[in-house]
């Protein structure tokens, strides 16, 4: 399957937990990354998902919001790491985040890029919600 999702990532399912709706997927990508998900009980059951399971994670590059230092949100997925290259185009920024031994890109104004003075080698975390998170089985 192919996919626009610029962040395509594989992890393991290491916490499972339902509602009467909604359940959340906790996959362990990396030691340095860990993504929550918000599926419906529907999904879970056609996926069917469960703790070990290997699974593939997609989160859209414009769904990631960008901040200096660890903000405070009610977004499940705060992922610490290094700028390592921006791509200015005429609007907006691809930013590369490197977090351990992989990579992740956000999409960002290029006014957001000079606000928070980001440039190769600063620090970022990738803010995300839970419900921005596509599960593959």
């Amino acid at each position: 399957m192919k996919t626009s999702a610029r962040n395509e990532l594989s992890g393991k399912i290491i916490d499972l937990k339902s509602g009467g709706v909604i359940s959340e997927a906790v996959v362990e990508i990396s030691k340095d990354i860990v993504i929550s998900a918000n599926i419906t009980n529907d999904s879970k059951d056609k996926l069917k998902l469960e703790v070990g399971k290997e699974i593939s994670v997609l989160v859209k590059s414009s769904s990631i919001i960008l901040a200096k230092g660890e903000l405070l949100s009610s977004a499940r997925n705060n992922i610490k790491g290094t700028v390592k290259e921006i791509i200015k185009g005429a609007v907006n920024s691809e930013i590369l985040i490197a977090v351990g031994d992989k990579t992740l890109c956000a999409i960002v104004t290029n006014s957001s890029v000079d606000n928070l003075e980001l440039t190769v080698g600063c620090e970022v975390c990738a803010i995300f919600k839970a419900s921005s998170v596509i599960l593959i089985a």
